[in-house]
C-alpha cells in the first residue's frame, strides 16, 4: 500500500502564505510513489489547489450534517465538494476536546461526507488519563463503533489514530504503540477494516520513517511539521521511500 502523507494545517496559512508555502514545497519523490494530502484552512483551499505544484489531494478540516441551514461559521460537505476539496477530517481531538464534539456528531458527520462523495479521515484517540488508566482498546472501540456503520456508503475512507497526549506535545507514541493501537482499530472495524490507518501525533523528519515503517501504520497525519514546506518535504519523501519496501 502506498504511504499517505497529510498535513493539517489547523489555523495557519492564509491564502498569501499558502502560496509562498508552495513555491517552496517541491519533495524529491517519484509520482505515485506516495499520496499527499493537505487540509488547509478553508479560505485557503483555492489557494492551495491553485498553487500546488504536486499530485495532491485537498480536503477542509470540518463539516456540518446538515445540508444547508442556520449554521453561522460552517459549512456543508456539499458546499466543501463543490468548492474543491475531496477529502474531510472528521472528529479531529481538537474538535472532540476543544469545540465539545462529540461521538455522535462525528457519525453524523461521516454520514454527510458519503452523501456529498467526499472521503472522510476518520480521527480517534485517547487521553493521557484514559490510555494511564488502560482504556485505550475501550475507547477506540466506542469511537470507532460511533462512525463505522456509516463508512459502507463511502466510496473512500481513512482512519487516523492520533493519541491526544502525543499532539503538539513533543511527544510520540513510539512504533510499537502505534501499531497496537492500529491493530484494535481494524479489529473494531471488522471487514472494513481494509484502509489505511494513518498515525498523527508530533510526527516529524525524525521519527516520520520508523512510524510508517510499523506493521499497520499506513501514513502520517502531520500537524504543526506540515507548516513549514521544506519540513513537510522530508516527511514525504520519507513515505515515498518506502513505496515497495514494506
Amino acid at each position: 500500500m502506498v504511504k499517505v502523507v497529510a498535513g493539517n494545517w489547523k489555523m495557519h496559512h492564509g491564502p498569501l502564505q499558502t502560496a509562498g508555502f508552495f513555491d517552496r514545497f517541491r519533495p524529491e519523490v517519484e509520482e505515485g510513489s506516495v499520496r499527499i494530502a493537505f487540509f488547509p484552512p478553508d479560505v485557503s483551499l483555492r489557494s492551495s489547489r491553485t498553487c500546488a505544484r504536486v499530485q495532491a489531494d485537498f480536503g477542509v478540516q470540518n463539516i456540518h450534517w446538515e445540508r444547508a441551514g442556520a449554521f453561522t461559521g460552517e459549512i456543508s460537505a456539499e458546499m466543501a465538494k463543490e468548492a474543491g476539496a475531496s477529502l474531510v477530517l472528521v472528529g479531529h481531538s481538537e474538535r472532540r476536546h476543544v469545540f465539545g464534539e462529540t461521538d455522535v456528531d462525528v457519525g453524523c458527520k461521516v454520514r454527510a461526507a458519503a452523501r456529498a462523495g467526499l472521503v472522510p479521515v476518520v480521527c480517534v484517540g485517547e487521553l493521557l488519563e484514559e490510555r494511564k488508566a488502560g482504556k485505550l482498546d475501550a475507547v477506540l472501540r466506542r469511537q470507532v463503533a460511533a462512525f463505522a456503520g456509516s463508512l459502507a456508503d463511502c466510496r473512500d475512507y481513512m482512519v487516523a489514530y492520533e493519541p491526544v497526549w502525543a499532539i503538539g506535545t513533543g511527544e510520540t507514541a513510539t512504533p510499537e504503540d502505534a501499531s497496537a493501537a492500529h491493530a484494535i482499530v481494524r479489529s473494531a472495524l471488522g471487514a472494513l477494516g481494509r484502509c489505511p490507518v494513518l498515525y498523527g501525533g508530533s510526527v516529524n523528519p525524525a521519527n516520520a520513517r520508523a512510524l510508517m515503517s510499523a506493521p499497520d501504520v499506513d501514513g502520517v497525519l502531520v500537524g504543526g511539521a506540515s507548516l513549514d514546506p521544506e519540513v513537510f518535504a522530508r516527511i514525504v519523501e520519507a513515505g515515498g521511500a518506502l513505496a515497495g519496501a514494506v
